[in-house]
């Protein structure tokens, strides 16, 4: 990623008493982090596309199709299906649109985001540039580093709607920006961590739920628990091969961000990965899967772009090539499992 000398300039941001939030995306992840931001009696800018479900939370006060059953505080609200008034009112912009349809939803913008606080939701990777969205920020749309963050997990926004203790990281090269941010998502039911590694924490958010897939097409075929301890055991270590080959640093691949979020991901009957990669095992397409999916599943996207970029490290991931053997080469579940499980230990 690019430095930038802008650094004064966000810090003068951070300075602010009041910084002025937006969350654009109006999916599960964005509702989430409305219920949390609002319950910490912040205004908040959000941008919905679709303006039917715009008029249906200011009038209920619920989302219509994601944690329909979360409360949400709508007088703390300025809801808008127009991206660029969102925007345009905004000092820190959260992004929780589906990783691939970020891209499309940018390009509505008529305006620089440049100087713009930028936190990314969205865990996955950018199917146009094959990019993490930190490095897709960086690269494509000239985002200075200093002013990129994460919000990784381990989470699940369904959990989040129930207020079950849950943990979110907050990752930025700036810390105390990291701090500020982690401040206003902190409450009674979620603790936040604060991290360094931009990178490592948003590649990590897209390799777990690569082996969520894996899980799931493992339970999709028939194996058990036993089985699935060994695969994430092994997932974790083929992770961290992964993550220092790429972007290279001092992290413990065993904290919650990297380690913990896999095993949410890859266990949790919320995990829509491990949910794709269940079907896939019990025999559907990959294009049958996604059209009986509502949500999008992040891992399909992110096999594709694991498997370019080690193109340029040769890092030994069995799992990731038996995940793209499956849903890009089109091989049978079964053999593939059955020459994969001679490769872990």
């Amino acid at each position: 990623m690019k430095q930038s000398s802008n650094t004064p300039g966000i810090r003068h941001l951070i300075l602010k008493s009041r910084l002025k939030i937006a969350v654009l995306g109006g999916g599960s992840w964005g509702t989430a982090l409305i219920k949390i931001l609002t319950q910490n009696k912040r205004n908040i800018g959000w941008y919905i596309r679709n303006p039917i479900n715009v008029d249906f939370v200011e009038k209920y006060g619920h989302n219509p199709n994601y944690l329909s059953a979360a409360n949400l505080k709508t007088k703390r609200l300025k809801i808008s299906s127009d991206i660029n008034q969102v925007v345009s009112e905004a000092d820190v912009l959260i992004l929780a649109i589906p990783s691939a349809f970020l891209s499309s939803e940018l390009e509505k913008l008529d305006q620089t985001i440049g100087d713009k606080i930028i936190f990314s939701a969205v865990k996955g990777v950018v199917p146009e540039s094959m990019l993490i969205v930190g490095e897709h920020l960086n690269k494509k749309l000239n985002v200075p580093l200093e002013k990129i963050g994460v919000i990784v997990g381990p989470s699940h926004a369904e959990e989040i709607a129930m207020e079950r203790l849950s943990y979110l990281t907050i990752a930025s090269v700036e810390n105390k920006l990291a701090k500020t941010i982690a401040a206003m998502l902190k409450t009674s039911y979620i603790r936040t961590t604060i991290s360094n590694d931009i990178m490592g924490t948003e590649y990590a958010s897209m390799l777990k739920n690569i082996y969520a897939i894996a899980a799931g097409i493992a339970h999709g075929i028939g194996y058990g628990d036993n089985f699935q301890s060994v695969l994430m055991s092994n997932a974790i270590r083929e992770m961290k091969r992964f993550i220092k080959d790429v972007y290279k640093m001092k992290r413990n691949i065993n904290n919650s961000a990297y380690l913990g979020d896999l095993l949410v991901t890859g266990y949790s009957v919320f995990s829509r990965n491990r949910s794709f990669g269940s079907m896939i095992g019990k025999g559907y397409s990959v294009k049958a899967a996604q059209m009986e999916m509502r949500m999008v599943a992040e891992g399909y996207y992110g096999t594709q772009c694991a498997k370019m970029i080690n193109q340029n490290y040769s890092t030994r991931v069995p799992i990731i090539d038996s995940v793209f053997n499956i849903l890009y080469l089109g091989k049978n579940p079964e053999k593939v499992f059955k020459k994969l499980i001679k490769k872990l230990d």
